[in-house]
């Protein structure tokens, strides 16, 4: 079990063993491989790939490197759903409180953003006082007192991946299928659930810019979780033009309210509704989609979704009263509409570029150590297809610093297009596989 010559086998196009695979996984968890080893075995796995098989047993390596939750106690079928990230996608926010509000347990590990992505964690913590750094302890009596905990990883869960993905963020070597699900699932099937929703996003704004890619990384997914004894599906969406109308974490926390308000933005909620019908079927709370779709507006439309989000809020620590008053939450010193050019239909909202502008104003991190400004960011934003007048604001842009507001108005020119003819953008939903 020599670190070279796993190495070597690897680089000369071989399928490693189960032994193989955890020394790989043991070496970056107790530092018994040198960076440089672990790096050039990354690499190797990169250009060679990884059979089904060993991509399960990768996964289930990094599982066992630390923790496994135990949520046998709570009653129910536990069920999480994770996204692999866009922009403006705050989908977690109202979905974990409203598929609790009808009855199923939702326990939910979640990460911080970086790059052009944001993170939920970032946008949790935006709500004044509010905590994510839960103990595996605590996280466990939560879910089972009030069926949800919103929580980062914690040092015993997975401690390998936080090792082998710092490395992949610096080595190149991030777009690689099997490297991908050992890093999204070793965590999720950590955290003591029995089904898991995906939504895997594909556009500009995406990781995976295809339906081909993405449709290939969510049949991966399902496969390897399901290896894993889990229950799995995968919901392809498109991340083309931001998601909802607002990017930056204390305004995406308030939009995620009015969602649950069901006052939010038409796309949100249609990505909210979808990803929640799955996790009711799983769950065991629905007998079909018409039933489950029904339920969760019905969830809405009591009061009772907003209800578990307080409970939620509370439970954590954070100021319950932003949940009815959302500008509570912190507020951006400038606050500067970005008018049309002129009249005519927007013709395009590129995700990317409106991702950019608000990391630029600081909404994200471009390194891991990067400190996030959760009141900054972009509201108001139109859609592709809209109707728009000259000097009609494009959106706002919230702001503290000068230089930064300049740069991002700048940028935010460049991302949205008025035309005479306007916009279509994709299906917003994509195929359900699994």
């Amino acid at each position: 079990m020599f670190p070279q010559h796993i190495i070597a086998r690897k680089r000369d196009g071989h399928a490693l063993t189960r032994e193989e695979i955890a020394a790989f996984v043991r070496g970056a968890t107790d530092g018994s491989w040198a960076d440089y080893q672990l790096s050039a075995l990354l690499m190797a796995v990169y250009l060679r790939g990884m059979t089904a098989e060993e991509t399960a047993l990768y996964t289930d390596a990094m599982m066992r490197s630390g923790t496994v939750a135990d949520l046998g106690h709570v009653p129910g079928i536990k069920v999480d759903k994770h996204s692999t990230g866009g922009v403006g996608d705050k989908v977690s926010i109202p979905l974990a409180p409203l598929v609790v509000a009808c009855g199923v347990p939702v326990p939910m590990i979640s990460g911080r953003g970086l790059g052009h992505s944001g993170g939920t964690l970032d946008k949790l913590e935006s709500i004044p006082g509010f905590r994510t750094d839960l103990s595996l302890d605590t996280y466990r009596r939560q879910v089972a007192a009030i069926g949800c905990a919103l929580i980062g990883q914690t040092k015993d869960l997975a401690p390998s991946d936080r090792k082998l993905y710092a490395l992949r963020d610096v080595t190149a070597t991030v777009e690689c299928i099997p490297l991908i699900c050992g890093s999204i699932l070793s965590k999720k099937l950590a955290e003591g659930i029995d089904a898991l929703v995906l939504d895997v996003k594909f556009g500009r704004g995406a990781f995976m810019k295809t339906p081909a890619d993405a449709r290939q990384l969510a049949t991966a997914l399902v496969n390897v979780g399901r290896a894993g004894g889990k229950r799995v599906r995968a919901l392809l969406t498109a991340m083309h033009e931001p998601l909802g109308r607002t990017v930056g974490n204390a305004l995406e926390v308030a939009e995620s309210i009015a969602c649950l308000r069901g006052t939010g933005p038409a796309d949100l909620w249609q990505v909210t509704q979808a990803l929640g019908a799955q996790m009711l079927l799983l769950g065991g709370a629905a007998a079909d989609v018409t039933e489950a779709e029904a339920k969760l507006q019905a969830a809405v439309s009591s009061g009772r979704a907003l209800a578990k989000l307080r409970e939620i809020v509370a439970a954590q620590g954070g100021d319950v009263r932003v949940v009815d008053e959302p500008e509570r939450l912190p507020q951006a010193r400038i606050q500067v509409p970005l008018p049309a050019p002129a009249d005519g239909w927007i013709a395009d909202v590129d995700a990317m570029g409106v991702a950019l502008a608000a990391l630029r104003l600081g909404a994200g991190r471009a390194r891991a150590e990067d400190k996030v400004d959760p009141a900054v960011g972009v509201s108001g934003l139109v859609k592709m297809g809209e109707k728009i007048t000259a000097g009609a604001p494009l959106c706002v842009i919230h702001a503290n610093d000068e230089a930064a507001l300049a740069e991002a108005k700048a940028m935010l020119g460049r991302a949205i297009t008025v035309g005479d003819v306007p916009g279509v953008p994709p299906a917003l939903i994509g195929e359900l596989i699994g």
